[in-house]
C-alpha cells in the first residue's frame, strides 16, 4: 500500500467513516472526538539487516499505540512488504475498539515491519524480529504494550520476542502473547481467532433463521484463522462450498473434502491452489468467490476486497468478517440498506485477542490453564459480547456494527472520564 494514499478506499478511511457513524450515534463532541481518534504514539524507525550472502538491506520498522485508557496496549505485529503508517493507525484504533467491546483491560495497537517473511532466511528473519524489539524495548512490556502475532508473524517470532526481550529486563513470558506452549502460551491460542469465527457465525445464524448444520459457507482466506474457521464451521455441521488463498480457490455445491484439504496443509504453504492436492470441484478466482450464492461468506484475507465495486454481485445472505476491515463504508451502506447482515470484525474476529488476554493472565499468575478452560472462557466472552451487541442494535434499530462501536466507544469514555485528562 502506498504510504501516501488517503482516497476513499483506504483503511483509515473506512475506519474513520464507521466511528463518525457512532460519533454521530452517541452525539459525541467534538473535543471527545478528537481525542478519541488521537493516537498516543507512532513510532517509525530504520532497521538494518546483514543478510545471509553478506549484503546489506534496509528495512522499515512502525508501532502504533492508539490508546490506553482501559488497559496496556495490544496488537500485533505484521511482517509484510505493503505496510505503512496510515494502515497501522486504523488497526490501531480498530484494536482499541474490539478489546472495549469484549471488556478486556487494553487498548489498541499495531506494528511491524515492510518486509517479505518467505524471501527471508530462518537466521534472518530472528535477527530483524530481535533487531525490532532493540528499537522498540522502551515502549513495550508485559504492563505497557503487548504485541502479539499477525500477518507473516506466529509463535516462533514471539519466542524470539520473548528471548530478545529477557536479555535485557529479565524473563518476562507476558511481553508478547500467541507463544509457543514452552515459552508460557496458551492452549487454544493458535486456533482462537477460527474458532471465534464459526462460534459468532452460528450465532448470527440462528439470530437470522439460519440452520448452521444446513448453512453454505464460502471462505476467503485459508491461513490461520479461515482454515481453522472452516474447521469448526465443518464440525458443526456446516457445509464449506468453497475456499482460496492467495493463489486461487475450489467450489463444489455440494461441499469440499476438508479433511483432504487439512491434511495437505502440513506439506503446502498454499494447499488450495497447489496443484498437488486432489480436490473435487472446479477452480475459482479470489473475486469469484465472494460473488458465490451462499448462506454465510467469510472474508478472511485482507482488507477492503468487498467495496463499491463489487458489492452489488455479492450474492450471500450472511457476512461474517473474519478479516479486519473486508467490506469499506460505501459497500456496508449498500449491503445494510439490502438487508444482508454483517457480524463485523469487532465482534467476528474477536477470538484472538480474548485469549491472548487469557494467556497475557495465565503469564501474570504463572499457571497454564488447560485447553477446555480457555476454550471455555473464549466462549463465554463472545457470548456475551454477541448478546450485547445484538439487544443494542435491536432496541435502538441499528445495524450490528454501529452497535458494537457505540459500545466501545461508550465504554472508552467513561474510561477516560474517571481517569482524567
Amino acid at each position: 500500500m502506498n504510504a501516501n494514499k488517503s482516497d476513499r478506499t483506504s483503511p483509515i478511511h473506512s475506519g474513520e467513516q464507521f466511528l463518525d457513524r457512532a460519533f454521530e450515534h452517541l452525539q459525541i463532541e467534538t473535543h471527545m472526538r478528537h481525542l478519541l481518534r488521537a493516537c498516543y504514539r507512532e513510532v517509525r524507525f530504520e532497521l538494518p539487516l546483514k543478510r545471509d550472502d553478506g549484503s546489506m538491506a534496509l528495512f522499515t520498522g512502525y508501532r502504533v499505540q492508539h490508546d490506553q485508557s482501559l488497559g496496556p496496549f495490544k496488537g500485533g505485529l505484521r511482517f509484510h512488504p505493503d505496510v505503512d503508517m496510515n494502515h497501522f493507525v486504523a488497526l490501531a484504533r480498530l484494536m482499541t475498539w474490539k478489546c472495549a467491546l469484549l471488556g478486556l483491560p487494553f487498548g489498541g495497537a499495531k506494528g511491524g515491519v515492510d518486509c517479505d517473511p518467505e524471501a527471508l532466511s530462518a537466521r534472518e528473519m530472528e535477527n530483524l524480529t530481535k533487531r525490532l524489539v532493540s528499537r522498540l524495548d522502551m515502549i513495550i512490556g508485559p504492563n505497557r504494550d503487548i504485541p502479539a502475532p499477525d500477518m507473516g508473524t506466529g509463535p516462533q517470532e514471539m519466542a524470539w520476542i520473548v528471548d530478545a526481550y529477557a536479555h535485557r529486563f529479565g524473563y518476562a513470558p507476558g511481553v508478547v502473547t500467541g507463544k509457543p506452549l514452552a515459552l508460557g502460551g496458551s492452549n487454544g491460542r493458535l486456533e482462537a481467532t477460527g474458532r471465534g469465527v464459526a462460534q459468532v457465525a452460528e450465532l448470527a445464524a440462528a439470530a437470522h433463521g439460519l440452520d448452521i448444520e444446513e448453512a453454505s459457507v464460502a471462505i476467503q482466506g485459508f491461513g490461520n484463522v479461515g482454515s481453522n474457521a472452516a474447521r469448526f464451521l465443518h464440525e458443526r455441521g456446516a457445509k464449506v462450498v468453497a475456499v482460496s488463498d492467495v493463489g486461487g480457490g475450489r467450489h463444489h455445491a455440494d461441499g469440499l473434502p476438508l479433511e483432504r484439504l487439512f491434511k495437505a496443509q502440513g506439506h503446502s504453504s498454499r494447499p488450495v491452489s497447489s496443484p498437488d492436492v486432489d480436490l473435487s470441484g472446479d477452480e475459482i478466482s479470489n473475486d469469484d468467490l465472494l460473488e458465490l450464492e451462499v448462506d454465510i461468506l467469510i472474508p478472511a484475507a485482507i482488507g477492503h476486497v468487498i467495496t463499491s465495486d463489487n458489492v452489488e454481485r455479492v450474492k450471500a445472505g450472511l457476512i461474517v468478517e473474519a478479516a479486519n476491515m473486508p467490506i469499506d463504508c460505501q459497500a456496508d451502506a449498500v449491503l445494510a440498506d439490502r438487508g444482508v447482515p454483517v457480524v463485523p470484525d469487532l465482534l467476528a474476529n474477536a477470538g484472538g485477542v480474548t485469549v491472548s488476554f487469557l494467556e497475557w493472565v495465565q503469564n501474570q499468575s504463572r499457571y497454564q490453564w488447560s485447553a477446555e478452560k480457555v476454550n471455555r472462557e473464549l466462549k463465554d466472552r463472545l457470548d456475551q459480547a454477541w448478546q450485547e451487541a445484538s439487544k443494542r442494535a435491536e432496541k435502538e434499530d441499528i445495524s450490528l456494527r454501529l452497535a458494537a462501536y457505540a459500545i466501545a466507544v461508550e465504554r472508552v469514555i467513561e474510561a477516560i472520564h474517571l481517569r482524567g485528562i
